[in-house]
């Protein structure tokens, strides 16, 4: 069963905040349903009898946020959107995000925090990012674990990531052999804020909440919530119908890459592989449900440390 959300705003439209990001309103449901079906309970004896079911997560590619309410576990993919990544590396490593709030938050859609101007007086120091809603997708390098048969599939995984795409027989067809692929908004995916300007964002994040298709291939999404769901859903949410002001909100007290974190202090992080054939048969179920991406339950990840 396709998931549908009550959404009242993208993002709120709220000219007034800087970089705050702005969509077209989502279309209204008579009832708000669970943010996503929830992905099975795994600890590091199970990795340890099974490691070839399991893939350990770059230090490098880790965004460990410590809030008010919990600590994120994010994984950064490089691969969909590497302008983006380098720049939110870049300002962790800056200090900036530490301190910053969590202003913006609609409960049935998503947590929007990263606006440094509203803390220090000043932007982020570095140039706005152009719009990375697509990238090109080699499907022999970048193989994804797909709904339905290889060939015709528009959705699938790939490292755990839900992943949306043209389909595969389409690159016999372009110059380049390539496919145009992106991440769909689904629950824990981690994208980014921006104005009307397609090419404005700049510091500012947005932590999903609920599935929002409606901003697939609108702005631009390259993390995944691996540890910490629960945290994000408790982010204390704002008044209807944009989510803002929020009175006393959650504060985002340090955001750190685990790579620059001592060694004995770094997470270590294990992601479930989906090129399984448990995988290979509830993504053949899904193509048999005609079902979304959103609507299968996250990939399992276990963190340690």
């Amino acid at each position: 069963m396709n998931i549908t959300r009550t959404v009242s705003m993208a993002l709120g439209c709220a000219s007034m905040i800087v970089a705050a990001a702005c969509a077209q309103d989502a279309p209204a449901s008579a009832e708000t349903e669970a943010a996503a079906p929830a992905a099975p309970q795994f600890t590091i004896n199970d990795v340890e009898a099974a490691p070839d079911e399991w893939r350990e997560v770059e230090a490098e590619n880790l965004w460990v946020l410590d809030t008010t309410k919990g600590r994120i576990v994010v994984e950064m993919l490089p691969e969909v959107a590497p302008a983006h990544v380098e720049q939110f590396r870049a300002i962790t490593r800056s200090g900036d995000f530490d301190g910053t709030v969590f202003h913006r938050v609609i409960d049935d859609f998503m947590a929007q925090g990263g606006d440094i101007f509203a803390l220090k007086g000043r932007e982020s120091g570095l140039p706005n990012i152009e719009g990375e809603f697509t990238f090109r997708r080699n499907p022999n390098d970048m193989v994804m674990n797909p709904i339905g048969p290889a060939q015709d599939a528009k959705q699938g995984l790939y490292k755990g990531f839900p992943m949306a795409s043209q389909a595969q027989f389409v690159a016999e067809m372009t110059a380049d052999n390539l496919l145009d692929s992106w991440i769909p908004h689904c629950p824990g995916i981690v994208s980014t804020a921006r104005t009307n300007d397609p090419n404005s964002a700049n510091s500012q994040f947005f932590l999903m909440r609920h599935q929002a298709s409606h901003l697939d291939k609108q702005y631009t999404a390259w993390g995944r919530v691996l540890e910490g769901f629960d945290v994000v859903r408790a982010i204390k949410k704002g008044p209807e119908p944009n989510g803002t002001p929020i009175e006393n909100p959650d504060v985002l007290n340090k955001a750190v890459m685990a790579s620059d974190l001592p060694e004995g202090e770094r997470p270590k992080v294990y992601v479930q592989r989906t090129d399984t054939q448990e995988w290979t048969d509830r993504l053949a179920a899904a193509a048999q449900l005609k079902n979304d991406i959103c609507d299968l339950p996250r990939v399992p990840a276990v963190v340690e440390g």
